[in-house]
């Protein structure tokens, strides 16, 4: 099993990282491949719906979203932490996020999603759902936990001081690995659901 996460903070190794690195742990433990990707930091623009992606497979602007393409092509499942901005995600998150969902024509039909927000206090549940959003659209199975996937802490390191936060995101972690299995598992046997060819319904009167 692998598993690919973005960190969606432009601060290395501060509590998104913290956050993080908990659930790699469980990962890692049950032996399941994972790799952390910083995207916060990085100058990553956003979508211009040039159409390049449906003709070359890949988007305009090669940088890090084509070549993190092809590890979420691989990967079993994908983890999206950020911290959160005016009760939203990291921009540069959203616009990596925009243009990989969008660029890729790879199936992502029962690969499992899952989010995590950071906050000093507010604005995690709207992140939250904000995130899920990419997973929802794609047919991707949702991972939660035993409560929003949320972790506070104001300065750098703080996130450790937040015990329930932790314990959230490693559950998480451990719920992850139990769907990703079953899925599998469910996949040998039945194969992925049946598709209907796509209804594109356009509200113009």
């Amino acid at each position: 099993m692998k598993v690919l996460m973005l960190n969606g903070s432009p601060r290395v190794n501060g509590n998104t990282s913290i956050a993080l690195d908990e659930m790699r742990k469980i990962f890692e433990a049950e032996d399941v491949e994972t790799e952390i990707v910083q995207i916060g930091n990085q100058a990553i623009r956003g979508c211009i719906a040039c159409g390049y992606c449906a003709k070359n497979g890949k988007c305009v602007f090669d940088d890090v979203v084509n070549s993190l393409a092809h590890k979420f092509e691989e990967s079993d499942g994908l983890v999206v932490a950020s911290p959160v901005y005016y009760a939203s995600a990291n921009a540069t998150l959203i616009a990596c996020l925009d243009r990989l969902f969008y660029s890729t024509d790879f199936d992502k039909t029962m690969k499992v999603g899952a989010s995590v927000t950071i906050a000093r206090r507010g604005g995690c549940s709207a992140t939250y759902d904000e995130l899920n959003k990419y997973f929802g659209i794609s047919g991707m199975a949702i991972a939660g936990s035993q409560y929003w996937n949320s972790v506070h802490g104001l300065g750098k390191g703080d996130a450790v001081k937040d015990e329930e936060g932790l314990q959230t995101v490693r559950t998480l972690a451990r719920n992850m690995i139990f769907l990703m299995w079953s899925i599998a598992l469910g996949k040998e046997k039945f194969g992925l659901p049946e598709k209907e060819p796509p209804i594109a319904t356009h509200f113009i009167r």
